[in-house]
């Protein structure tokens, strides 16, 4: 479960075994936690389901995801391959 960024009380993560899911990332603070896809292609993500998250939360998130977009698709990249 390899940590690829704190900021703001957010983890952002990827869990090892999750199967052939596209790329994503996992976000946690306290008992609050989320999951988004990522597109890499279009610059864009989606969310997959949000526990415990309020609007704030959601947005805080989100913009995270987005301004560090390109760190997390680099990491998911080589963190594939060392799966492999």
């Amino acid at each position: 479960m390899p940590t690829v960024l704190y900021i703001n009380g957010w983890r952002f993560f990827f869990f090892a075994e999750e199967g052939n899911e596209p790329m994503h990332i996992h976000a946690e603070k306290g008992e609050k936690n989320c999951k988004f896809w990522i597109y890499e292609k279009t610059h864009s993500i989606e969310a997959v389901y949000y526990y415990r998250m309020n609007s704030r939360d959601k947005r805080d998130v989100r913009k995270i995801i987005l301004d560090k977009f390109d760190l997390f698709v680099d990491e998911w990249i080589r963190f594939q391959k060392r799966m492999t």
